[in-house]
């Protein structure tokens, strides 16, 4: 009979389960096998699986086990091979890593794709919704996400994994700057909107310098137009001046009295007011001549047109000009902007908005016109055509923080008429602008979501409203922000369609609102103490400025605003060489 010896047994001195790593002997034939722990329920499964794509995205080195993108790994997987096995969160520990050429090294996936299952989550059956178990009588979900719907692929409230109807070419438009970007000027600060948004400075009551215009009477008959008694707008051929700040001759005067240290109008000061919200590029063209500055405009600039639905998802776009770098497209011949363009939309916006403010006035007595102070300032001897009704006064802010410091701003604004029996117009009282929202086909690309007002405006003109505030945010804070700063008491804005979708000539006049402006801008969220911190932030930053000419430009496609040195020829066609501005630098 054979004999049996038992083999020596090697104990844990350290006191823990199986063989210890520091007291094994040198013959062991198991010594460089490592260990792992194992349970008899454990579910037996494959070796190894090339094939697996959820390990395209390796661990890493140190060992740290992957809670995404692997198989049951989460409830965002489809389909779960099982509970953990016992023991399997130490496996990472015997991986073998290449470290040396661990960045060259990929798998490729040549996994056949498994058929598409039905179930909760996914693309609604026969019959049902489009967006899936969460998706009720909609189509994308708690968000708008094509054929993902809500918490399909993208994660949790995220857009789905594929995408809408060429959202792919939304995201890769992009716009261009309002002033080319001349590789002769210098940028001398950047500012993000962020940034932007968290100062603030409060303002006194400002001061009264001047009036100059005449004012005709509001014709009350407007606030009461509804849908059903629709009124034609009508072309009035009228006079309204939009000149810029140093061209101004009253400023001018002011200037030479050193009545204030910046000058700006009430157009242009909105603008930088509001430049957090806006998307759409423009610039300001900033002169320091001594101790004042003057913020101007330059002609056929942003400031005399109309923005529509800026801030809408999904703003009116001009025709993709062709690229000269493509020879396909080179010779393609440019596509003709269509009336629902971005241009063709701000140039009829532009003409509403005047027209409105001519046709809701009371030209002929009673009620009488009201004469200002001065007559208007920018109407020479030589005109004969009529001036359309405007005010202008100019008013003095103390951007002071202290007592001490003698900072003023003097801004001139505009009014558009005054509402009879409301006080004396000459005193501040019954003042009223006049704005004017457009209509242009609820179903064209950039409509915003828009509801149709010829439908909506009686019945939900809340719906309406809100719609618009969200689709031009930014420009209603602008005309809220001049209405504040102009000392109105009141601002009518009017609904305007077109009397067909497809005729961007013929409009009718729908319905009439009238709001004050210091509660419309708190209902817009407008912060006038955070636009008078911008002004104050950038009077601050040209200041510190040697004396010359400056650009204040919003970047086109960034939230961001950039101030350049510039020649004092520039926007004037004396700077082509640019050696003027080369040989002022070297001189600072």
């Amino acid at each position: 009979m054979a004999s049996f010896s038992l083999p020596p047994i090697n104990d844990n001195p350290d006191g823990g389960w199986g063989p210890s790593s520091s007291n094994l002997p040198d013959q062991f034939k198991f010594k460089d096998i490592p260990y792992a722990p194992y349970s008899k329920s454990d579910k037996l499964g494959r070796f190894a699986d090339w094939n697996d794509s959820s390990t395209d995205n390796r661990q890493s080195a140190v060992g740290l086990p992957q809670t995404q993108n692997t198989r049951g790994g989460g409830p965002g997987g489809r389909r779960r091979d099982g509970g953990q096995a016992f023991g399997s969160g130490t496996a990472s520990a015997f991986a073998y890593f290449h470290v040396e050429d661990e960045s060259s090294f990929s798998l490729v996936d040549n996994k056949t794709a498994p058929p598409r299952r039905g179930g909760g989550f996914a693309r609604g059956g026969r019959g049902g919704p489009r967006g899936g178990a969460y998706n009720n009588n909609a189509r994308g979900g708690a968000q708008r996400g094509g054929r993902g719907g809500f918490n399909v692929r993208g994660g949790n409230n995220q857009r789905g994994g594929r995408r809408g109807w060429r959202d792919w070419e939304k995201n890769n438009r992009t716009r261009e700057s309002s002033v080319v970007i001349s590789p002769q000027w210098s940028m001398l600060e950047e500012i993000e909107f962020h940034r932007l948004a968290k100062l603030r400075l409060e303002v006194d009551e400002p001061v009264d310098l001047d009036s100059y215009g005449r004012l005709f009477a509001y014709d009350k008959s407007y606030d009461r137009i509804t849908t059903k008694t629709e009124r034609p707008l009508q072309l009035v051929d009228r006079i309204r001046y939009n000149t810029t700040t140093s061209d101004d001759p009253v400023i001018q005067e002011l200037a030479a009295k050193n009545t204030a240290t910046v000058y700006a109008t009430d157009v242009i000061l909105s603008v930088l007011m509001c430049a957090p919200r806006s998307v759409y590029p423009w610039d300001i063209v900033i002169v320091r001549e001594g101790n004042n500055l003057f913020f101007d405009k330059r002609d056929g600039g942003p400031f005399d047109t109309v923005t529509v639905n800026e801030n809408a998802a999904d703003p009116p776009q001009d025709p993709t000009p062709p690229n000269p770098n493509n020879p396909a497209e080179k010779a393609a011949v440019p596509e003709v902007p269509s009336i629902n363009s971005a241009t063709s939309l701000s140039l009829e916006a532009t003409y509403i908005n005047q027209n409105f403010g001519f046709q809701s006035v009371v030209e002929s007595p009673p009620p009488q016109p009201v004469d200002f102070s001065h007559a208007n300032p920018f109407y020479g001897p030589d005109e004969t055509d009529p001036l359309a009704s405007c005010g202008y006064r100019y008013r003095v802010f103390d951007l002071g923080v202290t007592e001490d410091e003698d900072i003023k701003i003097c801004v001139r604004t505009e009014v558009d008429a005054y509402t009879p029996g409301a006080g004396n117009p000459k005193d501040g009282q019954g003042l009223v602008t006049i704005r004017a929202l457009n209509e242009f086909d609820p179903r064209s690309q950039g409509a915003g979501g828009a509801p149709d007002w010829r439908t909506k405006l009686d019945s939900q003109r809340g719906a309406v409203v809100a719609t618009e505030m969200k689709n031009n945010s930014c420009k209603l804070a602008k005309w809220t922000v001049q209405s504040v700063l102009a000392g109105a008491d009141l601002m009518k804005i009017g609904y305007i369609s077109r009397a067909s979708p497809r005729d961007n000539t013929r409009h009718v006049i729908l319905s009439t609102a009238s709001m004050r402006p210091t509660e419309f801008a708190g209902q817009l969220n407008v912060s006038l103490a955070n636009g008078w911190g911008i002004v104050r932030t950038v009077t601050d930053l040209c200041m510190k400025m040697p004396e010359g000419k400056y650009v204040l430009v919003k970047d086109p496609n960034k939230p961001v605003i950039r101030l350049y040195a510039v020649p004092m020829g520039a926007f004037t066609g004396e700077d082509e060489d640019g050696e003027e501005f080369e040989e002022e630098q070297e001189m600072v």
